[in-house]
């Protein structure tokens, strides 16, 4: 069951950590960049509270500890649910970033991506790491149906791709970026991203390695934090290769729709993908202006709902007067 509540004196009813975003229509999208991003087509969407960051270590050990929840990475994959696995794979573990000592072809992701037994969001390296004094760092290794089941013991949703990218834009339609048009303001980093040649040699000018803790960059024009960079967050929308054509037309302002769980709906554009694929926004600290442009609010990447990685973290929405 999702918390509901009227809109009415929001501030105070706003629940602890999050922040009210008024809803109204706005541009969401590019044609600027990458292909997936297009159109530019005008959304409307209802207010709405969202986490003020991303969901950290210490707020998904609260989850597991009352729950005895276990992550997907954390589970041993079924061979009926990936024929023609080697027996020797069917391991539990997840993706970790391990960059190369050198340079590398950058058409080939396998050069950087690691799946390493025993890597969850415990050990987000592998068996041997932790997350000792990582309790305000991003949560990672957070499959979709981890963070859908984090949202519905804390009585929240995970927001639909408009809504997190309304939110993303702080009130700032049409701007590049989350902050502005300009990428460095002053020359200082606003996100934690990759500095350097990727993905041999970070130069680490915003002071992180990978993750950082969250509000460790400046709010965006909604009070938000991490918006951008630091870690993917997933969104409950299905993927598709670029927006619906007919969002554009200025005839068809379509409202933002409600959260769907994956059990409760099938999108046609995952017809023939044996394993759905959900919208992530936002970029990650490995997101670089020399291979990954994708620190922007309108930026959109595809990932499996069964795949988790060092990289991907969600946060959460309450919607105004809805029960889920």
């Amino acid at each position: 069951m999702a918390l509901a509540f009227d809109g009415a004196d929001c501030e105070d009813t706003t629940p602890a950590g999050m922040i009210w975003v008024p809803g109204r229509v706005f541009m969401m999208g590019s044609a600027d960049h990458y292909p997936e991003e297009a159109p530019v087509h005008s959304v409307k969407v209802d207010g709405f509270w969202i986490d003020e960051t991303p969901v950290t270590n210490r707020e998904f050990r609260k989850f597991v500890n009352a729950t005895g929840y276990v992550t997907l990475a954390e589970r041993k994959p079924r061979a009926e649910d990936y024929p023609g696995a080697l027996p020797q794979m069917l391991k539990a573990g997840s993706l970790v970033f391990t960059p190369p000592r050198l340079a590398v072809d950058l058409r080939d992701w396998t050069q950087w991506w690691r799946f390493k037994f025993g890597a969850n969001w415990r050990r987000p390296h592998g068996p041997r790491s932790s997350i000792s004094g990582l309790d305000d760092h991003p949560v990672v290794h957070v499959a979709y149906e981890d963070a859908e089941a984090y949202a519905r013991w804390a009585g929240k949703d995970l927001p639909t791709e408009a809504e997190w990218e309304f939110a993303a834009r702080g009130g700032l339609d049409g701007a590049e970026y989350a902050w502005g048009d300009v990428f460095m303001p002053d020359g200082k980093p606003m996100a934690n991203i990759w500095q350097g040649a990727f993905p041999h040699q970070n130069t680490k000018e915003d002071g992180y390695d990978r993750t950082s803790p969250v509000r460790a960059f400046p709010a965006n024009g909604y009070g938000l934090h991490d918006m951008i960079g630091n870690v993917w967050e997933w969104t409950s929308d299905f993927y598709a290769a670029r927006h619906p054509a007919d969002a554009a037309k200025p005839c068809c302002i379509p409202v933002n729709p409600r959260n769907m769980r994956s059990e409760e709906s099938i999108d046609p554009c995952q017809a023939g993908i044996r394993i759905p694929r959900r919208v992530l926004k936002g970029g990650s600290h490995l997101c670089a202006p020399s291979y990954c442009r994708r620190y922007r609010p309108a930026a959109r990447h595809a990932q499996p709902i069964d795949s988790s990685a060092s990289h991907v973290g969600f946060r959460c929405i309450v919607r105004k007067g809805v029960q889920t």
